[in-house]
This record gives structure tokens, sequence and C-alpha cells, in this order.
């Protein structure tokens, strides 16, 4: 999938655990760990905002795009 969740980087950054920022959002544990590991299709822009204010940052440090039709090397 070219769109690459970094979320977890972004924990260990800030030495946050899932389950506090799952409190602080208002979603599950495991909707955070689905999120984490990019199986999902979307994410609300209210949650986006509230992970990234919990966090201090940009939805650009949790979200990056990857090209996957580029051959390596190129």
């Amino acid at each position: 999938m070219p769109i690459v969740v970094n979320l977890d980087v972004m924990l260990a950054r800030r030495k946050v655990k899932s389950k506090d920022l799952a409190a602080h959002v208002g979603i599950t544990e495991q909707n955070i760990s689905l999120l984490k590991s990019g199986k999902i299709r979307g994410v609300r822009f209210s949650t986006l905002e509230r992970i990234c204010e919990f966090l201090e940052c940009q939805p650009g440090d949790l979200l990056e795009f990857r090209r996957s039709d580029v051959p390596p090397g190129h």
C-alpha cells in the first residue's frame, strides 16, 4: 500500500503508550493497533486531529506516501 502509517514511530518518540492515546482519542486500543499496522481503509479527520493534538505532531508525521509503481533504483 502506498500510504504508510508511522504512528508506532511517533508513539515511541513521545514515549506514549497506545492505551493512553486510545483513552485521549476516544477509540479502542484495538483500533489504535489496526491504525499502527496500516490495516485500515480510512481515518476520520477528527480522530487524526486528536492524535496529532495528543502527540504534538502534524498529520505528515503520521502518514507517508510511498510510490509503488516506480522500479527500485529509479
